[in-house]
């Protein structure tokens, strides 16, 4: 999921605490606003959720854990053998060894919890009622949610299979755009939801095509769901898999509703953003969503050419939005939370696992370290220790996802046996 200021795009952004790959191979999942769209202009994220596979059992011997900075609580921590998933290995640490552990308002994770408790993982189905019955109860605070998790679960540290501990995380976003139901005025960017022959046809046309072909636009007349102004726009909800539009209708009403993604037309993704540094058009350091923006005004004949260097194309679906304060949906199918949830790999962290995170704020030495639940995926979120960050929605989040590429440790926490 990429990018960076948006002309009406944009609201106030929730309370977010502090749907992703590499930057020039990197940006990807285009979810840091500069970086994230850039990472989505350079890394993008929209694609269909992945189910994850059942943790792989098999096992092989854990190196030693690094000494602990600060004594060990008194929960031992089993000694024993790394468990081995399909693209990550991880090996049992001290909670002692989590930067920050005791510092994370760890009551703010329960939120995400309880939503990944909609859809619990094998071994989670005992613990998530208590979860339940946790937070109802007098007294819970930060210390009391802590303590919950400090006695029930088990920190691993997740590390690639050559045993590399350190990775990436970028940030993510929902952008907020303004449409019309109808094409009217400057509003003539269609989305669309997938069409009929999308099953029967793979890949499907093209995003070039759909633009010239008339057999592809004949495929997609009556599948109009709303039109935005800039193409640009539509390309960052594209990247995202989602977005909230300020929709104008036909009787002149305006209305907030969400575009979700559908699917999409098998055709290869590509980033904007990289595509601009082969042509020799913008360095890598340039690369961020408001150079994009503003090679696109300058170059207003090469903007197809732009566009059409990125063959995916994302269909979606339209939603209600009853409640305002809830993320839209990841790969898990649960609501996402700001702050709260990570996209992951689902190689090697399965969905619905809490996982710790040690980072720091974007373009800042200010630490980032949390308790979070890994909820999403995404087609540039690749490797072991790879996360994306989703910051909410409105300007904060935008900014913030959009300059998010930073190191990265993280840990699971697992069930104890």
């Amino acid at each position: 999921m990429v990018h960076q200021t948006m002309k009406s795009s944009k609201a106030s952004a929730p309370k977010a605490s502090s749907k992703i790959t590499h930057m020039l191979n990197i940006l990807h999942r285009a979810k840091s606003v500069w970086p994230a769209l850039i990472l989505g202009l350079v890394v993008a994220c929209a694609d269909a959720p992945q189910r994850a596979p059942a943790p792989v059992e098999s096992r092989s011997p854990a190196g030693a854990p690094p000494s602990p900075a600060t004594p060990a609580p008194s929960i031992v921590t089993p000694a024993g053998p790394a468990i081995l998933r399909p693209q990550s290995r991880w090996v049992a640490a001290r909670w002692s060894e989590l930067p920050g552990w005791e510092q994370d308002r760890s009551a703010e994770l329960w939120p995400a919890l309880l939503r990944g408790c909609e859809r619990p993982v094998p071994g989670w189905a005992v613990l998530c009622t208590q979860a339940r019955g946790a937070a109802a109860a007098a007294g819970w605070n930060d210390e009391a949610a802590r303590g919950w998790l400090q006695q029930r679960l088990q920190p691993w540290r997740v590390e690639a299979m050559d045993g590399t501990a350190d990775g990436l995380i970028t940030g993510y976003y929902e952008p907020l755009v303004e449409a019309t139901r109808t094409a009217r005025g400057s509003f003539r960017v269609a989305l669309y939801a997938p069409p009929a022959d999308l099953a029967t046809r793979k890949p499907w046309w093209t995003r070039q095509q759909i633009d010239t072909l008339p057999a592809a636009q004949a495929a997609l007349r009556g599948r109009e769901l709303a039109y935005v102004a800039d193409p640009l726009d539509a390309l960052v909800l594209q990247i995202q898999g989602s977005g909230r539009l300020r929709i104008t209708e036909n009787d002149g009403s305006v209305k907030l509703v969400r575009v979700a993604y559908a699917a999409h037309n098998d055709q290869p993704y590509t980033s904007v953003g990289r595509w601009l540094v082969g042509q020799g058009e913008l360095k890598l350091e340039q690369v961020s969503w408001p150079g994009i923006k503003a090679w696109a005004k300058q170059n207003p004949k090469r903007l197809n050419e732009l566009l059409w260097s990125n063959a995916r194309f994302v269909f979606f679906r339209e939603e209600p939005l009853p409640d305002p304060q809830l993320g839209p949906k990841g790969g898990q199918a649960v609501p996402l939370t700001p702050g709260r949830s990570i996209a992951v790999d689902v190689q090697g962290i399965p969905y619905g696992t809490p996982v710790w995170l040690d980072t720091t704020e974007p373009l800042s030495s200010t630490p980032l370290r949390r308790a979070v639940m890994a909820q999403d995926t995404g087609t540039a979120i690749t490797g072991a220790v790879r996360a994306d960050y989703f910051w909410g929605w409105g300007e904060t989040a935008e900014a913030q996802a959009g300059r998010m590429k930073q190191p990265l440790r993280m840990w699971v926490l697992l069930p104890r046996p």
